[in-house]
């Protein structure tokens, strides 16, 4: 009798997975519309905190569209003085670059002491520290938002947020001596403009790298906390009823090998029983006691337990 069996090909054939399981990281047309929700967040509480700032009315923030860069493309497009200031997101402090040009806040520093808000021509080298101050008060608002913008992005809970806390690191009116990200990083730009009553518009520009966006999208991994067990209750079922086999040692004796081979019947073996005789179980001594008598029976007394 003859039998067929179907031919296999020697090819194997790949295995498909779902990209939900795979966990493929985003792609910058899945970055870009993220970012604009939260450029949309943002815009909300750093309105906020500019009034809680000024102590007036809350500016309007608008946000711009996302847009591709690259640490050149954004040097190239900074003309004269600018205030570079590099944050770090969360444990890891993931880099954000916010961009404040400098003519605005000569604008806001003026205001600040009671002036019309002129601008300096031609702008100097630097900034002032009475610039310096008011900068980081800015920046500590563009913080405080971005965080709020950030966590609300994926993590609703309040244990969440810390993974999204943005920080103020360091500041540079150089982007090259500030080096916030390597020059090859794929970047996103948001421009957030503000308008305040009797005062020219300003802006100000943020720079994440997509590996900071991604981190900021992602689900929180928190270790899930393990209950203990409670150990064991010798007194409760199942091990209550448990029987044990209990081991009393009473002799512990040392015959040679020659003595042992020659051993016959009526020999006669000297022995000492220990003062103390251990209680094992498994091989494992639990406690010690002493021989006695009790009902005509011989008897241990524990004096011990381990």
């Amino acid at each position: 009798m003859t039998m067929a069996f179907p031919q296999t090909s020697p090819e194997r054939t790949a295995a498909r997975h779902c990209p939900e399981l795979l966990g493929t990281a985003p792609v910058m047309t899945d970055l870009a519309p993220a970012l604009s929700l939260i450029g949309e967040r943002l815009a909300r509480g750093l309105a906020a905190g500019l009034a809680r700032l000024s102590g007036g009315e809350p500016p309007i923030v608008r946000a711009g569209l996302p847009m591709d860069a690259t640490l050149s493309s954004i040097a190239g497009e900074i003309e004269g003085l600018a205030a570079h200031s590099l944050m770090g997101m969360g444990a890891a402090s993931l880099p954000v670059l916010v961009i404040f040009d400098g003519a605005p806040v000569f604008r806001l520093v003026d205001r600040a002491f009671g002036g019309p808000g002129e601008v300096p021509e031609p702008l100097p080298d630097g900034f002032p520290l009475s610039a310096e101050l008011l900068l980081s008060r800015i920046e500590g608002c563009v913080a405080d938002a971005l965080t709020s913008a950030l966590a609300g992005a994926r993590a609703p809970r309040p244990d969440h947020a810390e993974d999204h806390r943005v920080r103020p690191l360091r500041r540079d009116t150089s982007l090259r001596q500030l080096d916030p990200f390597p020059a090859s990083a794929d970047v996103l730009t948001l421009s957030l403009e503000i308008e305040e009553p009797g005062i020219a518009p300003w802006s100000l520009t943020l720079a994440l790298p997509t590996e900071t966006l991604e981190a900021a999208l992602a689900a929180p991994q928190h270790p899930v906390r393990q209950r203990r067990a409670a150990p064991p209750d010798p007194s409760v079922e199942p091990f209550a009823s448990m029987a044990m086999d209990v081991t009393a040692v009473l002799v512990d004796m040392h015959i040679g090998m020659t003595r042992l081979a020659g051993l016959r019947p009526g020999d006669v073996l000297p022995v000492a029983v220990a003062r103390s005789v251990p209680l094992q179980v498994g091989g494992r001594t639990l406690a010690s006691g002493t021989i006695g008598e009790i009902d005509d029976r011989v008897a241990v007394q524990v004096t011990h337990a381990f």
